[in-house]
């Protein structure tokens, strides 16, 4: 019985599959159901927009402005924004070509290698990190805030806890936002991507002309030489691509509905060069710091108080507009998915963006973003090895263990080929742990320490190439034939006309 059609290389549900698996409601809903054939619609540019809207963020300047803190100059700087991007865009795109042929969200997908009750594991583990960017991006906003106040209200600023004050107010209003989805958001997301490359051109431009010029703003030298610049660039790299560890993951939840694998493709090529050039203004602008206040400021807001009370204004509303749509926009909707998935009865995305909120207070943002070393290597190195055997065993699942053949029918039968031991697929676990022992041997064993440093790139190997031998005679496996039983092949006039049509995705 054909369950499922193939047309240009995306798979969609035939209509009496689709009307079988919408009677599991506790695996199918309209947020969990795979795209419809008209549904494919982004093209290339819907891609690079939406990462030129994630790279343009507070987050990222602190990211690339902190290596000028490490001791590199700026061309090294630049350099290791570039590598890292560059490193971890091939697991986002191997990744999102699964999202693309099968139009499945990244929960979804994770039923595929950990099963219909496992899933949860990698969806939670998800949701941990987009928590912790919920509180890092709120503490960026509240500082800004506390600046605002403190400059129009000089008492406020002799008042002992008034950052905490400021940052609970600003958490306040993220969960209120939050709780009303990411639609809440609206026309400000587009708002504030332009109006945070303006900002930062304007202190690029301020950066020249403080320093003296564009040869005396990048003149600071690099203190760190040799070994000691090798052991500071590997972690920082690892860093890099743990920035983006979790789009390598959830990047389905996006290239769903891209309308062929070509378009996702060159619209996400752009994410490097992006990163690239926002980190070059960030770093270019923290060695004007070095070069006018004797300190590299890698925090903006730090910058900020420093100017005039009218520029402290605008500047502080920039960074809280932009650390409200990045977090409405990005970091909630995993993690609410995530909690609803729980219990769907129970559980609202309202609750669950409550939830997330919650965990981003627990997850101590004041403590992550107090030096850069911790922001680094701590709090993106330690996540980074989080998530790097999730990576590894979805990688190897789709193009190793399936071949790229799945039965997307019974990704939502609760008895199906994809439910494994009650729900659990307890091979992805036993590699899941293999995955975590590397880096858990270099941060016990300091002689390799290296390998804790570096943590998601051993771990994403390891767990991966277990993964595979795991899964090696494992029946969930389907054979060529067997697909093109369950597969029926699509009419591609049908096709190039839904290239051209704009839809909105469901």
């Amino acid at each position: 019985m054909k369950t499922q059609v193939e047309q240009d290389g995306i798979v969609t549900l035939t209509p009496d599959a689709s009307r079988a698996a919408s009677a599991n409601t506790d695996l199918w809903n309209d947020d969990l159901r795979p795209c419809t054939r008209p549904e494919h619609s982004w093209g290339a540019s819907r891609f690079a927009s939406l990462w030129i809207g994630m790279c343009l963020c507070i987050p990222t300047y602190s990211l690339a402005s902190g290596m000028i803190t490490l001791g590199m100059n700026w061309w090294e700087s630049v350099l290791t924004i570039f590598v890292g991007s560059c490193v971890v865009l091939v697991p986002i795109l191997l990744v999102a070509h699964a999202g693309t042929r099968y139009g499945f969200p990244y929960p979804v997908f994770a039923r595929l290698w950990f099963g219909t009750r496992g899933a949860h594991v990698p969806a939670l583990a998800r949701a941990v990190i987009g928590a912790g960017w919920f509180g890092i991006n709120s503490w960026f906003g509240g500082q800004a805030l506390d600046a605002i106040v403190s400059r129009v209200l000089p008492p406020w600023a002799a008042f002992g806890p008034h950052v905490f004050i400021a940052f609970g107010l600003f958490w306040l209003l993220n969960v209120g936002i939050a709780m009303r989805g990411p639609q809440a958001i609206g026309r400000l997301a587009a708002f504030a991507a332009p109006t945070l490359a303006v900002a930062a051109l304007a202190l690029f431009a301020w950066g020249i002309t403080a320093a003296g010029g564009m040869g005396p703003m990048l003149a600071a030298p690099a203190t760190i030489h040799g070994a000691e610049f090798w052991e500071k660039f590997f972690p920082s790299v690892i860093g890099v691509v743990a920035f983006w560890a979790t789009l390598a993951l959830n990047i389905p939840d996006y290239s769903r509905y891209a309308v062929s694998q070509r378009a996702q493709l060159r619209g996400q090529l752009v994410m490097p060069v992006v990163m690239a050039v926002f980190s070059f203004i960030g770093i270019a602008v923290t060695s004007a710091t070095l070069a006018v206040y004797g300190k590299a400021l890698w925090n903006p807001v730090e910058l900020i108080v420093k100017f005039p009370t009218i520029v402290v204004l605008i500047g502080g509303i920039v960074v809280i507009l932009s650390s409200i749509t990045i977090n409405v926009g990005a970091n909630v909707m995993a993690p609410a998915r995530a909690f609803e998935n729980l219990w769907p009865s129970r559980i609202t995305f309202a609750g669950g963006a409550i939830l997330t909120g919650l965990l981003a207070l627990l997850m101590q943002p004041w403590y992550v973003l107090s030096t850069f070393a911790t922001y680094v290597f701590t709090w993106l190195g330690t996540y980074g090895t989080l998530l790097g055997p999730f990576d590894g065993i979805a990688i190897a699942d789709y193009w190793l263990v399936r071949e790229l053949r799945l039965d997307l029918f019974q990704l939502y039968s609760r008895s199906g080929r994809y439910d494994y031991a009650g729900g659990w697929n307890l091979r992805a676990i036993g590699a899941l742990i293999v995955g975590w022992i590397p880096p858990l041997i270099g941060l016990w064993f300091a002689p390799l320490h290296f390998l804790w440093s570096g943590g998601w790139f051993f771990s994403i190997i390891v767990a991966g190439a277990a993964y595979a031998w795991f899964m090696r005679t494992s029946p969930s496996r389907i054979s060529e034939a067997a697909y093109e039983t369950i597969t029926g092949i699509g009419d591609a006039a049908p096709a190039r006309a839904v290239a051209t049509a704009e839809v909105t995705p469901a």
